[in-house]
């Protein structure tokens, strides 16, 4: 089962992601800032990353950049989450290496669809 990590510090957003995943079948794990997400990866690297941008301490972009400059985490896939209408935000995350990104509101069938391809992809 593939493992996947929400990041986002308003919890009902957590808790509808973490619903989601898991109704589509996958584990699922959660932080609600940027340090909580880093120490999930070291405790046991996520087959995917929900990576919210504005969180509280580390940024979402932050976070991205740590991963991506770490060898043993630079292919781990990651699906920002942007507020709606941010358009240099997601210029920004995927300059720095984000797989993809999705705006909140979003389409719950979209999201999941974009996270089965990443992992396909990643396999």
């Amino acid at each position: 089962m593939a493992k996947v990590l929400v990041v986002d510090d308003e919890p009902n957003i957590v808790l509808s992601l973490e619903f989601l995943m898991q109704q589509a079948g996958f584990e699922v794990v959660t932080a609600e800032d940027g340090e909580g997400a880093l120490a999930r990866v070291a405790e046991g690297a996520p087959d995917l990353m929900l990576l919210d941008i504005s969180l509280p301490g580390i940024s979402g972009f932050d976070v991205l950049e740590r991963l991506r400059a770490d060898p043993a985490h630079a292919r781990l896939p990651i699906i920002m989450l942007t507020a709606h209408g941010r358009e240099v935000e997601r210029e920004k995350g995927m300059a720095l290496g984000a797989d993809d990104y999705i705006t909140k509101p979003f389409s719950t069938q979209a999201l999941v669809e974009k996270v089965k391809t990443l992992l396909d992809e990643a396999r």
